[in-house]
């Protein structure tokens, strides 16, 4: 299930593992950059338990990780993933993304947010892809928003966070179907 490189002008995406995940170090080192996740990465060791996650849920197929290169910088920007991909029901999730500070805002995101919706539709083959977000987490609401994600609801006080706080999230999606429009319109 190795997956090839995803890449446009801006940006390219390859397999995240133990071979290349030191480079994401300084950029995990940002502070509260991951706040609204479960995830910790704040420290070497505490990254390197977040990417042999990953990787066992990669080699058990339902997480495909990647490391975030940005070509127009020329340096590793970040990492995302899909995660909790059911084959059978044809549904993945977007999620686990982080970028550092210097990159946010520079419409990186969106150029990986396409990579991936285009291959997990288009190639892949899936018939929905979800994204589930901390409901604080203005920013990255109102990312998913203008990518054409729908809001499908809240799920409340289901997630702890690193700190003991319980978050609720917002679950959006995006279903095959609506894929070619918002193709089209917002890419």
């Amino acid at each position: 299930m190795k997956p090839p490189a995803l890449e446009n002008e801006r940006v390219k995406l390859s397999l995240l593992d133990l071979s290349n995940y030191k480079h994401l170090l300084p950029i995990a080192q940002q502070e509260n950059l991951v706040q609204y996740s479960p995830s910790d990465i704040s420290s070497p060791e505490k990254l390197k338990n977040y990417v042999e996650i990953a990787v066992d849920h990669y080699y058990h197929k339902t997480a495909i990780p990647f490391i975030i290169f940005d070509k127009v910088k020329n340096t590793y920007a970040g990492s995302s993933r899909y995660m909790n991909m059911n084959w059978n029901y044809k549904v993945l999730e977007i999620g686990s993304t982080w970028i550092g500070r210097e990159f946010q805002g520079t419409g990186l995101n969106k150029q990986i947010k396409f990579l991936m919706l285009e291959y997990a539709f288009e190639t892949l083959n899936f018939e929905k892809v979800e994204f589930r977000i901390d409901e604080r987490n203005i920013r990255s609401k109102k990312a998913v928003e203008k990518l054409g994600a729908t809001l499908e609801g809240v799920l409340r006080k289901n997630v702890y966070l690193k700190d003991g706080f319980k978050r609720n999230t917002c679950c959006y999606g995006i279903l095959k179907e609506e894929w070619y429009a918002i193709k089209t319109t917002n890419f």
